[in-house]
């Protein structure tokens, strides 16, 4: 279509829910979790099944095709299309009702499953299949592609936990599909029941088939259930609105056995033979995807066998009973759910792990999720090694060994047209290779566009016609999801790399891990959707405990405000087709400006896409040649602007000037701040004035050798907080370490990690700073003393930021591995020092900046030693820098903090010690929740205080005593 104004009006008259035909709507659909890009028309989110039938009639009458999406994270390109999207997270995406007596759930299709679990969980119940995607991925999605999951082999598949389901046809006719030919279009009995010899011999029997329509459903023996022939069917046969699930008990307690076995086709041959003991989980992994293997039992592959009871008593006779039967080379057996949890959590990793190569090379899907008869999985895998081989691919399998379904990301070259023809030889020979063990072609996510075109290798042209025939049924004009399962489109059409620059575009940033080319940076982001969770999960994987991505999203649920969705414009602005103005793109803007550059996603993302650099990147071009916002000029020149007031000691009349609300008020305005922030106050001694004072006061030198860091005087260590400052300085000092600062240079210039510069994407400036910095620590560099930063933002800006915008400097890089926080400065230097014990509770969060590129390790074990007990929450506090100050972030910025930090604080008993690193997250605190935060320098400082004056106090004691003697 040319004109797309008549069909939008249409639409827009037609339903209740939002239709986006603008740029931003459709780009953010272009794609899901696939190597598959196709351009929509436009996007509606329907309020309700009337909305769905309308807008179906609209469609059908512009004879414009439409597509069913869920969380987008299909992995074989079903989730995209070139006409209109349905998107059902927005509204559709409701539990309407639980049974728990009858152990059934009706549920919309935008329903994501882990609020189904949660709604569930009080009953002892839950939805039996659990993609690794349970965080993000819908109800309907799990149906139209017949999700699986760990626990396939003691619940099955979505089509065996299907009751009933409503569905829309594209004619607009509402049917029921259940069991016994109920909710059948026309003509479907008479063909299958034409048809039954072919249907009861043309389909592999396996648990994980998946590829194709499930026709042998509808055989008579099987019940004729037309709902369980429905799963699968990729949104092609009929829209669906409602659906009728079946609920599980789920064990009251689980054992975890880690059995392992010499190598992957060992593991592979064993895990069939595990079956008839009923474990919930088989899965298999190769020590090749496992980044340590200190927590697992000895050999070179391991099953995660999960066990069931009644009591942890029963769950583990089970457990030892399967590794008695096993024949392995070492196992271990975990009944503890925090050491079951860290144990799955390295199972998890793979699944990210093998997203890259060894060497840092990307791997694809498109063949994620072949399935062969369990019995069968060791053979195929080693055949499936030498496909591998013979082609110069790479790939690390891993998956559901008990089921016989393999996941593998294979470093296809996706570009080049050479790497294309290979692709499509490899899809084709590993096709034959499956069909040869009794395998299916997808055992998991679908066939989509990566394997429909192959089906006719897995099925006779008897059966492949039958699929035609029953697509005419049900959909007679192709208008759902034309071009999967049937009549299918190439699978080396559409691929989305295709569109992307083939030179590097002009940047600022290094992108080492990617070899400098910015495009390849933004395709790092392959649809999993992981940054969509709507909470921020507890207890994952990573550096810091619980998870920081994408506290955005979590706050708006908005598409655009996630790490996926921000990939997803850089990704078409570069590509030109629908974002047209490059650099220049509102669009992009607009889904950026709500970035917290928070980092979590550097190191959630599975793929560590680092949207707070893509977002400075961004911004430098953007606003190149242009007046700025004004927020890019007061806080993002901050360093500027606090060294002035330093140097001519105006402090008190910037204080009092702010004060003032009808004087702060018009300041607020001019310096773009949120007119509800309070300006912090700032400190009329500045930190290295007090280093200056004290060292000429008293010099310390006792004749003794003590090992030397220099302490980095941060911006806001500098101007708004000195007493962190000095806090560590005592800390330091007491733990036996020399104490330094960095030089000044000419005019009083110092040392700063640029990291206001960076944020605001002023990358220039934050260029020329950092240049100067380099100067000025050259000689601490040359006699290598460890830098001690004490705000993590900066500390992360000179551990990351600084070397990657200056990759030719080699200064820069040593700079950056000398940083330390200040608890690895304790560990690392004064490693025999004993903390004071403080002996009281703490709360508050780790800074996400530390969670992303830090690490608190560290900080845990010098909290331990000083008896300060509790976890921290993770998240992000929400002021995040400039970022809730500036005008329009206020709400957001609130929201964020009341995810976690704000509500973990007032749940926090009389006497506990509320920890803040970060200067933005103890400014949020004070001015959200009337609490002092404190760095964790301020807390040792004032135990070791306490810890003087105690002794003081007990020698005047014993003074008094002898005097009365």
């Amino acid at each position: 279509m040319t004109d797309l104004r008549p069909l939008e009006a249409e639409l827009r008259g037609a339903v209740r829910g939002e239709v986006g035909f603008d740029a931003m709507s459709r780009a953010l659909t272009t794609m899901d979790a696939s190597n598959y890009r196709r351009v929509p028309l436009g996007v509606v989110a329907p309020r309700d099944a009337d909305d769905v039938a309308a807008a179906l009639a609209v469609c059908r009458a512009h004879g414009v095709p439409v597509v069913a999406r869920g969380g987008g994270t299909s992995i074989a390109g079903q989730a995209t299309g070139t006409g209109v999207v349905l998107d059902f997270t927005r509204h559709m995406n409701h539990l309407l009702s639980l049974n728990h007596e009858e152990q059934t759930a009706v549920v919309q299709p935008g329903l994501v499953l882990d609020r189904l679990q949660e709604a569930a969980a009080p009953h002892g119940l839950r939805f039996g299949p659990d993609p690794s995607t349970h965080g993000r991925c819908t109800l309907g999605g799990m149906i139209g592609n017949n999700s699986c999951g760990a626990h396939s082999v003691a619940w099955g598949t979505t089509a065996d936990n299907v009751r009933e389901l409503t569905v829309i046809r594209a004619r607009g006719d509402r049917l029921r599909p259940g069991q016994d030919w109920a909710g059948a279009p026309d003509g479907l009995r008479r063909l299958v029941e034409g048809e039954l010899a072919r249907l009861r011999t043309g389909f592999p029997d396996l648990p994980r088939r998946i590829s194709g329509y499930a026709l042998d459903a509808l055989l008579p023996e099987k019940g004729a259930d037309v709902a369980r022939s429905f799963c699968g069917s990729e949104g092609t046969l009929g829209i669906v609105t409602e659906a009728v699930v079946r609920l599980v008990e789920a064990p009251r307690a689980r054992a975890l056995a880690v059995l392992a076995y010499a190598d992957e086709s060992a593991a592979a041959e064993a895990a069939a033979g595990l079956l008839p003991y009923g474990p919930l989980t088989v899965e298999g992994m190769a020590a090749d995807l496992v980044r340590t293997v200190t927590d697992l039992p000895r050999g070179g592959a391991w099953l995660f066998v999960e066990t069931g009871g009644a009591d942890a008593a029963q769950a583990r006779a089970r457990a030892d009973a399967i590794v008695r039967a096993a024949d392995v080379t070492d196992a271990l057996v975990v009944s503890d759910p925090a050491h079951q949890r860290a144990l799955w959590r390295v199972r998890e990793d793979a699944s990210g792990t093998a997203t890259r190569m060894p060497d840092g090379t990307e791997a694809w899907p498109g063949w994620e999720d072949c399935a062969v008869p369990p019995a069968r999985l060791g053979a195929y895998l080693r055949d499936f090694r030498g496909l591998l081989r013979d082609h110069g691919l790479r790939g690390t399998p891993y998956g559901h060994f008990g089921d016989g379904c393999i996941h593998v990301r294979i470093d296809f070259d996706l570009v080049t047209s050479g790497g294309v023809a290979r692709f499509r030889r490899f899809s084709e020979e590993l096709a034959e290779l499956v069909v040869s063990h009794g395998g299916s072609l997808s055992g998991e996510h679908g066939d989509g566009q990566a394997r429909a075109e192959l089906l006719p290798k897995m099925y006779a042209p008897e059966v492949i016609a039958l699929f035609e025939r029953t697509k005419a049924l049900w959909d007679p004009d192709d208008l759902l999801n034309p071009g999967m399962l049937v009549h299918p489109a190439r699978l080396d059409e559409n691929l989305r790399f295709a569109v992307l620059p083939r030179k590097p575009v002009e940047v600022a940033f290094g992108y080492p891990a990617d070899g400098g080319d910015f495009a390849a940076a933004v395709s790092r982001c392959v649809g999993v959707a992981k940054c969509r969770t709507p909470a921020a999960a507890v207890g994952t994987a990573g550096p810091a405990g619980s998870e920081v991505m994408c506290p955005s999203f979590r706050v708006t649920g908005e598409e655009a405000h996630s790490t996926r969705g921000r990939a997803r414009l850089l990704h078409e602005m570069l590509a030109g087709e629908v974002i047209t103005d490059g650099w220049r793109s509102e669009e992009v803007r607009d889904a950026l400006d709500l970035c917290l550059s928070c980092k979590g996603c550097r190191s959630d993302c599975p793929v560590e896409v680092d949207m707070a650099t893509y977002k400075a990147e961004f911004l430098h071009h953007h606003w190149s040649g242009r007046l700025r916002p004004a927020a890019h000029y007061s806080m993002g020149r901050l360093p500027v602007w606090l060294g002035v007031v330093a140097r001519t000691r105006t402090a008190w009349l910037v204080n009092s000037l702010a004060s003032v609300r009808v004087l702060a008020a018009p300041a607020k305005r001019l310096g773009g701040i949120a007119p509800e922030r309070e300006i912090p106050e700032v400190a009329r001694e500045t930190f290295s004035r007090w280093w200056g004072r004290r060292k000429g006061a008293a010099s310390r030198d006792d004749g003794r050798r003590r090992p030397r860091v220099v302490l980095w005087p941060d911006t806001f260590t500098e101007h708004l907080t000195p007493a962190v400052g000095q806090a560590a300085v005592r800390v330091l000092e007491a733990a036996g370490l020399e104490v330094g600062l960095p030089p000044t240079g000419r005019a009083g210039t110092r040392v700063c990690c640029g990291l206001t510069y960076v944020s605001t994407g002023q990358l220039d400036r934050a260029r020329a700073v950092l240049c100067r910095t380099l100067d000025l620590m050259e000689p601490a560099l040359e006699a290598g003393t460890p830098v001690t930063v004490l705000e993590p933002s900066c500390a992360a800006a000179l551990r990351t930021d600084l070397p990657e915008l200056l990759p030719e400097d080699p200064r820069a890089r040593r700079l950056a591995d000398t940083v330390l926080t200040f608890a690895e400065t304790l560990e690392h230097h004064a490693p025999d020092w004993t903390p004071p014990r403080v002996e009281r509770p703490a709360t508050g969060q780790t800074h996400c900046h530390q969670h992303a590129v830090l690490g608190d390790a560290a900080d845990r074990r010098l909290r331990t030693a000083a008896g300060l007990t509790g976890e921290l929450a993770g998240g992000c506090c929400g002021l995040a820098g400039n970022f809730g100050f500036e005008k329009g972030h206020y709400e957001v910025s609130v929201a964020c903090a009341e995810e976690q930090l704000l509500p973990a604080v007032r749940e926090a008993g009389e006497g506990a010690v509320v920890l803040a690193d970060g200067f933005s997250c103890r400014t949020q605190l004070e001015q959200l929740g009337g609490v002092r935060g404190r760095h964790l320098a301020e807390v040792l400082a004032e135990g070791m205080a306490e810890v003087l004056a105690e002794g003081m106090a007990e020698g005047m004691a014993e003074g008094m005593e002898g005097e009365g003697a």
